[in-house]
């Protein structure tokens, strides 16, 4: 845990700075204003960074990173990190609601279709979860608002309900449990069917090559039932594939499928906030969106390592036990004995 912690903390220096070289090294010192006329301090200004040599800049940007402070956004004229407040869980909602979703879509798909490979219901159920691989979100986002919304009138069109409900006698605000999911379900769908035909293909190969294994063979010479053996040998197996996916296709991949639906659905989260901020040039809004995401990225894929090592038995977090000769300070093998025999 602590080696893992260790490699996370050198990850997240060594994003942040890529990142400062990238933002403020590379680009010339260009005034912070959008095409509205809305005029602001440039990155440098913000971050107190003029007149200094470069490793005191990226000093001083690690002490903004680590006070919480990535700026004041051009358009909106608000902090930047008041802004990913408001923004973060509504697209984190998305993600999370999108990827259970698709995942209780994979995984029955992929466990039939290895169960009865090559069959009719095989190819039906591929052909079905490969529609979403091949729509793009967009043209998927407002085919489910027309016939959702539109023409049947079961989910709303457009729009966002918070999960908590404050009430304001000046505005008509929804909100609550209830709306927020009503408001949120057509997102999910269309989420979850652009990630499901990866996750149900992968889930049916891994189960076909772990059906394979001598192990699971052994298992079922021995007596144990079919649903014994899928359960407590193969799964376990085929999840490995799937948690390393997993860790990078929640956030990286998947963003920029957040960004279209957001869109399509007018929902106020990080996707819709960077796309208005690349329309915009908004800079502190892209440097913060960007630092984020990279360091949940390095956090959720550390998170990932150890979830390998619960999931596999056969992994450790300790690593191999060596021996250590503390005489010499060094590794070396254990020295082989010899039995003296008589003549």
């Amino acid at each position: 845990m602590i080696k893992r912690l260790a490699w996370g903390c050198v990850l997240v220096v060594l994003v942040t700075m890529i990142t400062f070289f990238i933002f403020f090294i590379l680009p010339p010192n260009q005034p912070g204003s959008n095409p509205q006329a809305v005029e602001s301090g440039n990155l440098e200004t913000q971050y107190n960074l003029e007149h200094k040599s470069i490793p005191v800049q990226y000093v001083t940007f690690l002490n903004h990173l680590a006070h919480g402070d990535l700026g004041e956004s051009i358009r909106y004229n608000v902090a930047v990190t008041d802004q990913l407040k408001q923004s973060a869980p509504i697209t984190l909602s998305l993600i999370i609601g999108g990827t259970i979703l698709w995942l209780l879509i994979a995984f029955p798909i992929g466990i039939l279709s290895a169960l009865y490979p090559r069959s009719m219901l095989d190819k039906g159920l591929m052909a079905f979860v490969l529609i979403g691989i091949s729509c793009h979100p967009v043209w998927l986002g407002l085919i489910f608002s027309y016939l959702g919304g539109y023409k049947t009138h079961i989910f709303p069109m457009a729009g966002y309900c918070d999960l908590v409900y404050q009430k304001n006698d000046s505005i008509n605000q929804c909100g609550g449990p209830k709306y927020w999911a009503y408001h949120m379900v057509l997102p999910w769908f269309t989420f979850a069917l652009l990630f499901a035909a990866f996750y149900a293909r992968m889930i049916r190969a891994t189960l076909l090559e772990t059906m394979d294994e001598d192990y699971v063979r052994t298992a079922r010479a021995k007596g144990a039932g079919e649903w014994r053996v899928l359960r407590k040998h193969v799964l376990r197996n085929a999840m490995l594939p799937v948690v390393a996916m997993l860790s990078m296709d929640m956030i990286v991949i998947s963003l920029t499928g957040v960004i279209f639906i957001e869109t399509v659905y007018q929902l106020p989260g990080i996707g819709t906030t960077l796309y208005q901020a690349l329309r915009t040039f908004d800079m502190p809004i892209i440097l913060g969106v960007v630092v984020v995401l990279c360091i949940v990225v390095t956090v959720i894929n550390m998170v990932a390592d150890i979830l390998y090592s619960l999931i596999d038995p056969r992994l450790n977090l300790r690593g191999p036990r060596r021996q250590r000769s503390w005489g010499l300070g060094r590794l070396r093998p254990e020295p082989v004995r010899e039995t003296a025999t008589e003549g």
